[in-house]
């Protein structure tokens, strides 16, 4: 699976986006010592400064999922997630003959 997650420097200024940077790579950082983690980076929008992406790859959402719930997720990564745009994040890999998942409603009880 793949994790495309989009936020937005502060408005605070440089410090603020040297802020955002130093904890987006700890972030990576912790994420590549998590089981399923697969691969990872951080960049920064050429046209828009203000902007940056976390993109990890992970083996399944389970392993991704656990990733952000462990200690080091909670206190050192989830913290950064109020600068994130509030848009989905989770993908899955396309590739050629492979099954897609399905949206269904999950059943209550």
């Amino acid at each position: 699976m793949l994790v495309v997650t989009r936020l937005r420097t502060p408005p605070s200024g440089a410090a603020a986006e040297g802020e955002l940077r130093a904890g987006l790579l700890h972030a990576l950082g912790i994420l590549a010592g998590k089981p399923g983690y697969v691969g990872g980076e951080v960049g920064r929008n050429v046209d828009d400064p203000t902007l940056w992406v976390l993109t990890t790859r992970w083996e399944n959402v389970g392993s991704y999922r656990r990733a952000l719930g462990s200690y080091e997720g909670k206190m050192h990564i989830q913290p950064l997630m109020v600068h994130a745009l509030d848009e989905p994040s989770a993908y899955e890999v396309v590739e050629e003959g492979t099954d897609l998942n399905e949206a269904h409603p999950r059943s209550i009880g």
